[in-house]
């Protein structure tokens, strides 16, 4: 006679796919907290869809992925990294893919001494943030990039359409310093929330000062909505956008509206267009062409380069690490963040890393190429 009690825990082994085999172990515990959901979800859809061309092993450790959403929200995004670190005892965050959801996270990092690789450019006051390590470029390389672009091609004057956040407000003092340097007047600064939709009075302001230039700072899918307002209100001259609109959604939904525009980029939107002597093109090129044929032709984007340099770095680092300690232990957290500070340069997807212990952003001009759009697709400016 079959014994009800074992009939009835094998079924319920087999419903949960176990055996008799132990399950197996995932040495290195990732905690992911992307803005997945909410009005920032256009940049953490992307990033989340990089870990998928990540191998199954990081410095020769098995990987077990923990993966949150912020729901676009900081306090979300803060809690979410005190559980990954108080209970599920990761041994890295990677994210936000947000500014200020980033910035959240990085205060809890810090006090849970746990590493994190910021999918966006989180800036913090000085002695903050000191766990935290930024996958993009600085608002400073990328500013520099636009700076150079309208020094070049005669730009004496440009108004400002910003984000009133971190983001914003990052670039508006980059800019500000760059710009002097330059002998370049910055004609009025008009900042607007993530989530209004419309911006027509800070476009007619702007516009107003009859700048040879407008610069809108905005993210993903919201960098259209300002673009094509100073364009519907008769705007003719040069239109620059940051490194967090360079995505196919600006071209999308912007239109004949963004034909014509600079977007200063990272590497992994263009790379065919960096020269065959760049540290990081055949990386990216690889990149790229792996992930179009996962996600289709044109699917490519910086965000999700941001998720495989993550692997990258970490391939690089996590040996170091481990002579420190095993993954699961403060010793090898503690030994992650000191070899992340100390290995020198590692080429990535986005240009050549080198973190210190003073500089966690890592990235140089090197890391920023200049894009204009022209017939409804990304090419190399001049």
């Amino acid at each position: 006679m079959i014994n009800k009690k074992l009939w009835r825990a094998t079924l319920l082994a087999a419903s949960l796919g176990l055996g008799a085999a132990p399950a197996a172990h995932a040495d290195l515990t990732i905690g992911v907290v992307l803005s997945l959901t909410g009005p920032a979800s256009g940049l953490g859809i992307p990033v989340n869809t990089g870990f998928a061309l990540w191998p199954e092993t990081v410095g020769g450790e098995k990987v077990k992925f923990i993966t949150l959403d912020d729901g676009s929200d900081p306090a979300k995004a803060q809690k979410n990294v005190q559980r990954l670190i108080s209970e599920d005892k990761v041994d890295v965050i990677i994210g936000s893919s947000t500014t200020t959801p980033a910035i959240a996270m990085g205060e809890a990092a810090a006090e849970g001494q746990t590493v994190q690789l910021a999918a966006a450019p989180a800036e913090f006051p000085e002695g903050k943030g000191t766990w935290t390590f930024r996958l993009p470029q600085s608002t400073a390389v990328m500013a520099g990039g636009v700076i150079d672009h309208m020094k070049k091609h005669g730009v004496k004057n440009f108004a400002f359409i910003g984000y009133n956040d971190a983001y914003g407000e990052s670039w508006l003092r980059d800019l500000t310093n760059l710009a002097k340097e330059a002998g370049i007047e910055i004609t009025t600064a008009e900042r607007y929330a993530r989530a209004d939709t419309s911006v027509t009075a800070q476009a007619l302001k702007a516009i107003a000062t009859k700048p040879d230039a407008i610069l809108i700072v905005a993210s993903g899918s919201g960098a259209a909505m300002p673009h094509t307002t100073v364009v519907e209100r008769g705007y003719k001259g040069k239109i620059y956008q940051t490194h967090s609109a360079a995505s196919r959604d600006l071209i999308r939904l912007g239109g004949k509206a963004v034909e014509g525009s600079f977007v200063v980029s990272g590497l992994a939107v263009l790379p065919e267009g960096l020269p065959d002597s760049h540290p990081s093109k055949k990386i990216a090129v690889d990149f790229v062409n792996a992930y179009e044929k996962k996600n289709g032709d044109g699917s490519r984007n910086q965000f999700a380069a941001h998720a495989y340099d993550a692997y990258l770095i970490l391939d690089k680092v996590v040996p170091a690490a481990l002579e420190k300690g095993k993954p699961g232990t403060q010793e090898f957290r503690t030994g992650l963040k000191e070899a992340l500070e100390t290995h020198g340069s590692i080429p990535v997807t986005q240009g050549v890393i080198t973190y210190t212990k003073d500089d966690h952003f890592g990235f140089d001009k090197q890391a920023q190429m200049m894009l204009t759009i022209k017939d409804g697709a990304f090419a190399a400016a001049d």
